[in-house]
Parts: structure tokens; sequence; C-alpha cells
């Protein structure tokens, strides 16, 4: 079991809640983003997020109409592969579309970026194999 903490922007108030592996992220919609997939690899028994980033989730996830294959989101500093200032260790990033086709992933890509609901959506250039996009802000 998880221990969640969301940052609800609308309220200026931190959340908690305990959720399973295979339960749905707090406000997420639809069970389109479940826990383990939040979570990725990493083993830490606390992840934490914003409603901001959980609502801009399901805005992709409507707009684009069909599964996304999350690689991972959360991943703490020490878990590997970024750095202390990571957008995925703030909880509000994500790596996704690994499985996909090129074709998928750029059309996955150009749909984060036209949306407006990411801050920043990583051009194809520096990843070529995924889709990248955070709510730093």
């Amino acid at each position: 079991m998880a221990k969640i903490i969301v940052f609800n922007n609308d309220t200026n108030r931190m959340e908690t809640y305990y959720r399973n592996e295979n339960e749905a992220m707090p406000y997420n919609t639809n069970r389109s983003l479940l826990v383990s997939e939040f979570r990725g690899s990493s083993q830490s028994p606390t992840l934490w997020t914003t409603k901001r980033t959980m609502q801009s989730w399901n805005s992709t996830r409507y707009l684009y109409g069909r599964p996304i294959p999350v690689g991972f989101a959360f991943k703490r500093p020490w878990e590997g592969g970024h750095s202390n200032q990571s957008q995925h260790y703030a909880g509000v990033a994500f790596d996704v579309g690994q499985r996909l086709s090129n074709s998928e992933r750029n059309t996955l890509r150009n749909l984060a970026r036209s949306s407006g609901v990411w801050a920043y959506v990583e051009p194809a250039s520096l990843t070529p194999t995924w889709v990248h996009f955070d709510k730093h802000k």
C-alpha cells in the first residue's frame, strides 16, 4: 500500500491518501492511471504529486482516446536517471509511450503540446523512444 500526498492547488492544502498498487491515483478519472503505473520502479513507500498534474493527465488521456502506457512518473533522485531537480522527483512528470510506434508517439507528443495542459513537452530529438511531459508550474 502506498501513501500518496497530493498538493491540492485549489485549496492550497496537502491531502493524504492510502491506495493499493492496483487502485487509481487520487483525482484520476476512469482508472486511467494506477498507483503502480505512477510509481514505476520507485521503491518509495510515499509518493507525491499535485491535483493539477492529475487533472492534466486526465485531459491528455481523454484527448488521446485510448490507454497511454506509462514507463514511470514518480522517481526519487537516487533511484537513477534523474537529477535532484527532476520533475519526476516532484511527482509532476511522466515518461510514457515506450511501447508505442513512432507514429503513435508523435501523435501523443503533438497532442500533449497542443492541449496546453502541460508546462513542458520534450521534443522527439531528446526523447525519441518515449514522450516526456510535465507540469512544473
